[in-house]
């Protein structure tokens, strides 16, 4: 699989790259952003996967969330996948929440997505691939987390994959979307009117059915204004019945921006190395 390097740049003794291929899953160009630190020059170094919420690009998070000298420290890689197919040929919706930046990590299986909103896939298993064979990263030391759209992502493939991610954590995610108008619009426009099909999207019915066999940590902002849409309430009761060992942390004051996400991102990158490393 061809890879074209668009830009790298010095980072904190390591490399902030921006990369692009065509995606076998997606057929489409697919863009994504990639933090190798400089232990990865001499070894094969775990790596951290971060998922984006609605309307991103590979560009939010690599700009904003303040990562690069925190995994260049832990010695570990960070990805910034895409949230979404795109180009001229990729249907679209003119809401901000469906279609073009708004993939919500699953495999598509109506029309007009099917064809190209394959992001489970792709986030699973294809870019992996393209990763372990073209950088010095190691996929059997792989943890993931995200924000908001991109932390139900991270969240529901760490609980189906368990075996694939040795560590998880979330920002702000939409916990409960099959009962959110962040998750029914888009769950049901993806997979259709079964919404028995939804549930394998849904963290909040994974942790009631099967959980996650780690620790789990979640930062929520208690001003974020987005409460309602993402239920985190929901997720929470049912780590607290299954007893799912981890953290959910109810952040006093903070808000859904990438400022929340800075201020923790310490702590979830910390949280990721020790299971790691």
């Amino acid at each position: 699989m061809s890879l074209e390097t668009l830009s790298e740049n010095r980072s904190f003794g390591g490399t902030q790259g921006v990369y692009r291929h065509k995606s076998q899953a997606t057929a489409t160009d697919m863009t994504f952003g990639l933090f190798m630190p400089e232990l990865a020059e001499h070894a094969r170094v775990p790596v951290l996967w971060y998922l984006s919420g609605l309307t991103c690009t590979h560009e939010n998070a690599m700009t904003k969330a303040a990562a690069q000298q925190l995994c260049a420290d832990a010695g570990i890689a960070i990805v910034f996948p895409d949230t979404s197919p795109r180009g001229d040929e990729v249907a679209d919706d003119e809401a901000y929440d469906l279609g073009k930046g708004a993939g919500f990590y699953v495999n598509a299986t109506q029309d007009p997505w099917k064809p190209h909103f394959q992001m489970w896939h792709y986030i699973v298993h294809e870019l992996p691939e393209l990763l372990g064979d073209n950088f010095a990263v190691d996929r059997d030391r792989m943890g993931i987390t995200g924000h908001s759209m991109g932390g139900h992502g991270a969240l529901t493939i760490a609980m189906t994959h368990p075996e694939r991610y040795k560590s998880v954590s979330a920002f702000a995610p939409i916990a409960n979307p099959t009962e959110s108008d962040w998750g029914r619009k888009q769950l049901g426009a993806y997979l259709g009117s079964d919404e028995s099909t939804w549930r394998a999207h849904d963290s909040t019915v994974l942790m009631t059915e099967k959980g996650y066999p780690g620790e789990i940590l979640i930062d929520q902002g208690s001003s974020d204004q987005f409460l309602d849409l993402l239920k985190p309430e929901s997720l929470a009761h049912a780590m607290m019945a299954r007893r799912q060992p981890g953290q959910f942390r109810m952040q006093p004051g903070y808000d859904h921006s990438y400022f929340f996400v800075q201020t923790f991102m310490n702590d979830h990158v910390m949280w990721h190395a020790e299971r790691l490393i």
